[in-house]
């Protein structure tokens, strides 16, 4: 309900007072360098542990057994992210109106539109001041309304769990176990050793850093979505000492550009189905689907089942392997997603703090302060 608005208000602030419009495309330009690189090191892990491990050896399911209604539900998805390309996407990021993208919570062209807006105030100057106040004043009333819902959020936890247990069980998890718990191997080798490296090179702790955000990190598990949290993330950052103008860019542009546990899913669940189905990969066909992936995990956010649709895209793109293998995962999708969401926020937060400190907009004595609970910081204070 007031994550759009608080992103078009945390942008829009951020860039009108930075004051040096020079800067703010710097930020930018170094975060999708970041980007790319993590993205790039994601789809390997993905691809390196799936071919280490091997987890659909053993299954050999016959393609032509498959059920393919069992991907019909997520078919009225499919659209959204078809005619693909690297033009139609940028197309996408373009707004029909400004109203049109804040109603329907579309993040990329909610910042796309804030970005246009927050660099004419800037230009504008000292005439504008009325209008960045009252952004301002209106990012204020959004936060503290936010502080509001995140006092009940524990209900929503308890509703969420109750129904993944209740509706898929525990046996839900038998069938493909292997793959559930070799994503979430993945996960933490990419969290705790490259995010880990990274926030170390940075001055920072990676345990401190996830001890600060473990509301939101729980929250999000249990509701396999990042969206509820972004509003507080967005707080928590700049408590922690991360300058507001870095925040409110990296942290929405990354929700479509850096996927890490995204691009991780991609690639070890294309090779799992291969394995699954007896598909020999050639060297070419991985570095294919590496090249593929890397396209594919970009501006699926925010799409139902996108998961599911960026990876019948990819598997698309790799003649070898039969489309259809992708019903095998469909039943533990939620599983899986529980991960991936967990894993897309977690490194899009450590994004914005490797930036700022490489932008030296990061108050690190401020941030250690923090981060080592010699400064409390309540949340829902607003």
């Amino acid at each position: 309900m007031i994550v759009a608005p608080i992103v078009f208000c945390v942008v829009v602030h951020g860039i009108a007072g930075a004051g040096d419009l020079k800067k703010v495309g710097r930020v930018g330009v170094k975060a999708l360098i970041y980007f790319e690189g993590m993205t790039t090191v994601a789809l390997i892990v993905g691809l390196t542990l799936a071919l280490v491990v091997g987890p659909g050896h053993g299954m050999n399911i016959d393609p032509s057994t498959l059920d393919a209604k069992a991907i019909t539900t997520h078919a009225e998805n499919a659209h959204k992210l078809q005619g693909g390309g690297v033009g139609t996407f940028l197309f996408n990021i373009i707004p029909t109106t400004s109203f049109d993208a804040l109603a329907r919570n579309d993040v990329l062209q909610v910042l796309f539109f804030a970005v246009i807006f927050g660099v004419s105030l800037a230009l504008v100057g000292a005439k504008a001041q009325q209008v960045t106040s009252l952004i301002d004043a209106v990012s204020t009333v959004l936060f503290r309304a936010m502080g509001l819902i995140v006092r009940v959020a524990p209900l929503g936890v308890l509703g969420a769990v109750a129904y993944t247990v209740g509706r898929y069980g525990v046996g839900s998890l038998k069938q493909l176990a292997s793959l559930v718990a070799l994503f979430y191997l993945s996960i933490a080798v990419f969290v705790f050793v490259v995010l880990g490296v990274v926030m170390r090179l940075a001055g920072l702790s990676i345990l401190r850093f996830l001890a600060y955000l473990r509301e939101e990190l729980t929250i999000v598990l249990a509701t396999a979505s990042s969206d509820a949290v972004l509003p507080q993330i967005m707080r928590k950052l700049e408590w922690m000492g991360v300058k507001k103008s870095v925040v409110g860019l990296v942290i929405p542009t990354g929700y479509s550009f850096n996927l890490d546990a995204f691009s991780i899913y991609l690639t070890l669940a294309t090779v799992f189905i291969a394995q699954a189905t007896n598909t020999p990969l050639s060297l070419g066909d991985l570095l294919l689907i590496l090249g593929v992936s890397l396209v594919t995990s970009k501006g699926a956010h925010g799409v139902p089942g996108s998961a599911i649709v960026i990876l019948a895209a990819t598997l698309n793109a790799v003649p070898s392997i039969p489309a259809i293998g992708l019903v095998l995962v469909l039943s533990v999708d939620w599983f899986i997603g529980m991960a991936r969401a967990l894993g897309n926020l977690i490194g899009n937060c450590v994004a914005t703090v490797v930036i700022a400190a490489w932008e030296k907009d990061l108050d690190h004595a401020k941030a250690k302060e923090i981060l080592y609970g010699r400064f409390t910081v309540d949340v829902t204070a607003g």
